[in-house]
Parts: structure tokens; sequence; C-alpha cells
């Protein structure tokens, strides 16, 4: 029998052979795991980039959440076009109030923005040459009392055969002279507004032309003031005027008692008018006609220089698709409506077309028939926000 150190070099190499392919059954399983960890990379992106674009609901949750739903399908859409346009005074009812008189301001009523009401008083003016007027219509009017007098005794004495009919007829003609005179100062003053005393005979009390608001306001106390100063304008808000901008290519479109919507260009107001009058001349260097839309102002909200768009119906136009506009939302810089599916919504990109103020014409990217999420949609959209947000992190 061979001894053990005999066998022991073979020994050796069989343990060495199993260890290297131990080594290599180990190596192949690691290149086998990262070849399916490559493999289901494509396919989880891929689920994340859906589950991005899909938002689960419930039905349950869809009806607390309030979200209407909407089927597209054709629809008359009205065609509009836009002009630009500026909120501006109704110059009917506004008025630039001066003294008419040159005097010192001796009160001063009323204050920038304050509400007046016609006839009220605005200030109170000293003004030597109104104490002149009025100083000049009490002694016509004493004149007059003493010719009255006189005329109807000389009338008397003429009448009774006293007098000669000479010394009546001066009499009547002196009183006629003293009438003339007495309504010629009379007329004077109440031209002024200041045909009553209101105390001193230089007092000037400025009042309010009618109802309205203190949007201009050129006089303090203790200011000299001139006769054409303008030291109140006042207007009435209740209505103002929209100043249109008609392009010389669309006048023909504009019309008086045309429809049209006014929309702030800074809030969300709007309200609807009609074209109330539209010039004959085109501006020189702008090359528009100048339309007007009077508007009721209950609220103020339609100030002067607010910034507005108007916009007149043109005609309408026979959508295949459509759907509401509060259906459609942006996304990325994409026009996006939400799909009604099993599970929730998902996220469609679409083009749009013309629209108005009810529905959005979709010319690709939607069949008709589909069910879209419509009024209350703005929750979906908030929801597929936070699901993206999420996959990016």
């Amino acid at each position: 029998m061979k001894p053990f150190n005999t066998y022991q070099p073979i020994l050796g190499v069989i343990a060495a052979g199993l260890i290297l392919g131990a080594i290599i059954l180990s190596g192949s399983g690691a290149g086998n795991s990262a070849g399916i960890a490559a493999e289901r990379k494509p396919a989880e992106a891929q689920e994340q980039h859906d589950d991005g674009n899909r938002v689960a609901m419930t039905d349950e949750q869809i009806r607390t959440a309030g979200i209407a739903l909407a089927t597209a399908g054709p629809a008359s859409i009205g065609t509009t076009v836009e002009f630009p346009g500026e909120v501006k005074f109704n110059d009917d009812r506004t008025a630039h109030v001066v003294p008419r008189l040159p005097g010192v301001a001796e009160a001063v009523h009323a204050d920038l923005g304050q509400k007046v009401k016609k006839g009220q008083v605005l200030a109170i003016i000293s003004s030597p040459e109104l104490a002149d007027l009025r100083s000049a219509m009490l002694a016509a009017q004493k004149r007059l009392a003493l010719a009255q007098l006189t005329y109807e005794r000389e009338k008397k004495l003429w009448q009774d055969r006293i007098s000669a009919e000479q010394d009546y007829l001066q009499a009547r003609q002196a009183f006629h002279e003293a009438e003339i005179q007495a309504d010629s100062a009379r007329s004077k003053l109440a031209a002024l507004g200041a045909h009553t005393t209101d105390g001193a005979l230089n007092r000037y009390v400025l009042r309010a032309p009618f109802d309205g608001v203190v949007v201009e306001k050129h006089i303090a106390l203790g200011e000299a003031v001139k006769e054409d100063a303008n030291v109140f304008l006042l207007s009435d808000l209740a209505t103002v005027w929209v100043e249109v901008n008609v392009p010389a290519r669309d006048i023909e479109l504009v019309r008086v008692g045309e429809p049209v919507t006014i929309q702030s260009a800074s809030t969300a107001s709007a309200t609807a008018g009609k074209i109330s009058y539209v010039g004959s001349l085109l501006g020189e260097q702008t090359r528009t006609a100048k339309a007007r839309v009077v508007i009721d102002n209950p609220n103020m909200a339609w100030r002067p220089g607010l910034f507005v768009n108007v916009a007149m119906a043109q005609g309408q136009k026979q959508a295949p698709v459509a759907v509401p506009s509060e259906a459609v939302h942006t996304v990325d810089g994409k026009s996006v409506v939400f799909i009604r599916t099993a599970g929730g919504f998902q996220a469609q990109p679409v083009r749009t077309g013309i629209t108005d103020s009810r529905m959005v014409d979709i010319p690709e990217g939607l069949a008709p028939g589909v069910s879209v999420a419509a009024a209350g949609s703005f929750v979906v959209k908030a929801q597929q926000a936070k699901g993206s947000a999420a996959h990016d992190h």
C-alpha cells in the first residue's frame, strides 16, 4: 500500500479545481442578477411615468370633491373678436367745478374721494366782486320799489284828473326801466349761482351740481382762487364709459347696439353692455376708431383708468369635438384634459382651438364620447401635481 504522501499532490489539484468552479458559478449568478435588474429598470421607469399621468380616485372621492363629468362631443361655439379698451369717466356726468368769481377760500368742506349730494356745500369763497354785484342788485330792487310807488300814485292822480298825463307817462317809463335794471342784477347773480345772499354780501357758496364723488381737489383754506380755476372735479361713478379702440380692418363689424362682453385685464370682473357710439374718424397715429360702451358701476368695481378687453360675437362654428372650458388645464406648458378611467383619471394632452365663455374646441387629442372631468377638475390637477412631485423624488 502506497503511503499517504503519495496522494497528497492529487488531492491538492482537486481542491483547487473545486474552488475555481465555485468562483466561476458565483460570478455567473451576479451577472444574471445584474441583467435582470437592467431589464426591470425600463419597466419600472415606464410604470412611474404612467403613474405620474394617472390620478387614482374612487367614485366616492369624486362625488365628495364635487367633480362633475362631461362628455366630449360636437358643439356650437361662438367666435368672437376682441378689442382693447379703457374705463373712462362718464363725461355726461362729470363736471369741473369753478367758482366763476375771484376770491379767497374761507372754508373747504369737501375732501378728495368724498361722496356728495346735489346742492351740498363744497367750499365757501369770500369775493369782493360778489359783494359789488349783490349791492347793485339790492339798490336796483329799492329803486324798483320806489318807481312802482311813484307809478301807482301818478296813475291814480291822472285817472282822477288831478295831474297831467305827461307825469303819469314819465312815472310809468321810470317804473319799467327800474324793472329791467332789477331783472338784470338778479340774472347776473343767478348765472353765478349766487342769487341768494347766504349771509354776508361777499360770501359765495360753491355747491355740488349733482350727486357724485370728488375725484380731484385743487383748493385749500385761505388760498386765493381765480374765477376760472378748476377747484373740484366731480363725477357720478354710478355709470362709466368704456372707450374701445377699433382697428380700421374691424370698423365695419362694430355698430351701435351690438352686445359686447367686457373683461377686466387685472381682475376677474366681467360685465355685459352694448355699443352706444362709434366714432367717424380714425386716429392719425393709431389708425383706430373710438367706440364707446356705457356700463353700470354699482360697486365701483370699474374704476377710470382700468384696462379691459372688449369681446364681440362674430358668428358660430360647429366643433366636432368640444369640452367645457373648465375641463382644459395647462400642465408643463401643454393643454391637457383629465379622462375618466376605471381607477380615476388620466391626463391627456390635447390641442385647443377656438373658445367662448362655455366651450373649447379640441381638434386633436380627444375622441368624441370620452368622459372628462369638467367642473371641479382643478382638484384632479392638484392631485396629479402631487403625484408627479412624489415620483420626481
